[in-house]
């Protein structure tokens, strides 16, 4: 899976319009292969983001959980930990 589609379900806040888009664009690019499509895939290129979106957004709203929200900075803190692990600490600039 693509490492920069991030998971989007169950968040307080809840997911935004724009957070679903740019997941979509990630799984297409990852499908395609293409960053930037050419003019003569662009249609069909934006075309899949929108009804992946549309689809994502369904199955969001239809899913249900008994766990409790997660929070989103607690969620990225521990990703920047794991991160850390993995990779060592971050450069200071």
């Amino acid at each position: 899976m693509c490492r920069n589609i991030k998971t989007l379900f169950h968040f307080d806040p809840p997911v935004t319009a724009e957070e679903v888009r740019a997941a979509s664009l990630q799984f297409v690019r990852k499908i395609t292969g293409f960053h930037h499509p050419s003019k003569a895939n662009e249609a069909a290129f934006n075309a899949a983001i929108d009804e992946i979106a549309r689809a994502s957004v369904r199955l969001l709203q239809s899913l249900e959980t008994s766990a409790p929200r997660r929070h989103r900075e607690a969620e990225a803190a521990k990703a920047r930990a794991r991160a850390a692990a993995r990779f060592g600490p971050a450069a200071a600039d």
